[in-house]
């Protein structure tokens, strides 16, 4: 019976090189939200019989995306790597009006929260199209799982 989705996700701990408690907790929030419901399907490995769930692994190296993705017992089905060039912009963006967010929170009115909350999704529905793009050909997926993928990659490209 076929399983299209994510069983467990790891991010590349050597890869995250800081982190502090407001990032920490978009992480875990995205984990969860994305094992809890996600769609994806490795055209690849669907093609070769493999029907999911599927475990996936992210990391950055040598300035690419790197996404490993197991069969649900481990065993390594592919690796796909993509660039992050066309990411570096929404990945900048999406920093700097979380960080606004962030400040928001804790002095601002609800209006003006809300204001950069709905700029902070503006951006991360973008990029969520942008991932979606770019895994075009190779994996089908949910607008809402490349939202949280897209949370999880700017978690790797944090610096202290």
């Amino acid at each position: 019976m076929a399983d299209p989705r994510i069983s467990h996700i790891e991010l590349d701990d050597a890869t995250i090189l800081w982190r502090n408690a407001d990032i920490e907790q978009e992480r875990r929030i995205a984990i969860f939200d994305l094992i809890e419901d996600n769609v994806f399907r490795p055209l690849r490995a669907s093609a070769a019989g493999h029907e999911g769930p599927y475990r996936l692994r992210l990391a950055v190296r040598d300035g690419r995306l790197s996404l490993d993705i197991s069969a649900d017992d481990g065993t390594a089905l592919e690796t796909l790597v993509l660039g992050l060039g066309r990411f570096r912009r929404p990945i900048r963006e999406y920093f700097a009006i979380c960080e606004s967010y962030y400040q928001a929170i804790r002095k601002a009115s609800p209006q003006e929260i809300e204001t950069i909350d709905m700029a902070r999704r503006g951006v991360h529905n973008e990029a969520a199209e942008l991932l979606i793009d770019r895994l075009h050909g190779k994996v089908e997926t949910d607008h809402a799982t490349a939202r949280r993928l897209f949370t999880l990659i700017c978690v790797l490209h944090i610096r202290g």
